[in-house]
Order: structure tokens, then C-alpha cells, then sequence
């Protein structure tokens, strides 16, 4: 009996963590983790700060970036970074503010581990940021952010966050959470993103 229970635990478990892992994205060959964490061992090689983003300055910040474009910006950024120092690197990691960090990976790959990540959870709600969840499901809505008014009003100059842009997101698909109507939030690219329940 006990190892029945200790079994149906251990797949409750395996349940529980394939709600909250994920598989990233490749930008320009290379592992985006945003908002999310590899489960693979790591060091940091390099840091990269965020420039002023010229779409948004030339527009007069009308058009703002989104999520997925100011990804691609990062990796472009650390990748000419890396190539001026001569530094090599498998993966990004964007934790939160406007940088990130460039990574070696230092255990071996194999089918379990590649491209897995733990991703955040922001008030509750998992946050799949150009990533797919490990575990089944269906898509219940669809949400777009709406206007960036920070960029808006500063002619472009100061651009929203991509914790500030996803904050959009889950304003909009807090209530469908609360009510169990959605278990999170997947953003793949675009200007919009989903509300998913896992099957």
C-alpha cells in the first residue's frame, strides 16, 4: 500500500512540475530563456545591457516593440558583444529590468535536459514566454497588450519592460485565473498572447 501511495505521490509530483517546465525558443540558434530557468548547470559569461529602441524612437512611440522583437534585439546585442571578446556562449537568460545574461552551460545535454526550463510563476499564474509547456493543452482566449503609453509619452525615448508589457497580458486573463478558467499564460510572439488550460 505504501508503495502505491508513494507512486501515486511521486506522479502527482511529475504532474505538478510539467505545469511549470517548458521547452525555449531558439532566436538566431540560440536558447531564450525569459522569465524562465534553465534546469541545466550553468555559468555566466557576459551581461548585456538594453539600448533605446529606434522603432520606437523614429515613430515617435507609436510603435513600440514587442516581446518577441525586443528578444531577437537582445540576442543580436550579446551575440556582437560576444564576437567583439571573443567569448562563446549557449543561451540567454532575461530575469527581469532591461538586460541579460549571456551562459555556458556546463553539464552535458541529453533528451531530458535540452532546452527545459522552470519557468516564473507572477502572482499565481505560470508565465510561458516564448517557450512551450511540457504538458497538454487547450487554448481558452486570446489577449492583446494594448498601448504603451510610457513609450508614447516619452516620444519613444523610455520603453516598457518586457515584465511591463507581459503586466498587460495578465491584467487581462487575471479574472479567467482567478476563476480557474485558464491555468496561465502563453506568449509565443506577436502582439498577443493566450490563456491556456492544461488537459
Amino acid at each position: 500500500m505504501k508503495v502505491f501511495f508513494a507512486a501515486l505521490f511521486s506522479l502527482f509530483l511529475s504532474n505538478a512540475n510539467a505545469q511549470v517546465n517548458a521547452r525555449v525558443s531558439k532566436v538566431n540558434g540560440i536558447e531564450v530563456y525569459i522569465l524562465s530557468e534553465p534546469v541545466r548547470k550553468y555559468e555566466v559569461v557576459m551581461g548585456q545591457g538594453n539600448s533605446i529602441q529606434w522603432s520606437s524612437l523614429v515613430s515617435g512611440g507609436l510603435v513600440n516593440d514587442n516581446i518577441a522583437t525586443k528578444v531577437s534585439r537582445f540576442v543580436r546585442g550579446v551575440q556582437n558583444q560576444a564576437t567583439q571578446q571573443n567569448i562563446t556562449f549557449d543561451a540567454i537568460i532575461y530575469s527581469n529590468g532591461k538586460s541579460v545574461s549571456a551562459v555556458k552551460f556546463t553539464d552535458n545535454k541529453t533528451e531530458e535536459n535540452d532546452r527545459i526550463a522552470e519557468v516564473q510563476k507572477i502572482n499565481g499564474m505560470p508565465v510561458y514566454i516564448m517557450s512551450e509547456p511540457l504538458k497538454k493543452y487547450s487554448v481558452e482566449s486570446d489577449k492583446g497588450g494594448g498601448v504603451k503609453w510610457k513609450s508614447l509619452v516619452t516620444a519613444g525615448l523610455v520603453n516598457n519592460s518586457i515584465e511591463e508589457d507581459l503586466q498587460k497580458y495578465l491584467n487581462k486573463l487575471e479574472k479567467d485565473f482567478k476563476r480557474g478558467k485558464i491555468d496561465a499564460l502563453l506568449y509565443t510572439r506577436g502582439k498577443t498572447c493566450d490563456g491556456i488550460k492544461f488537459l
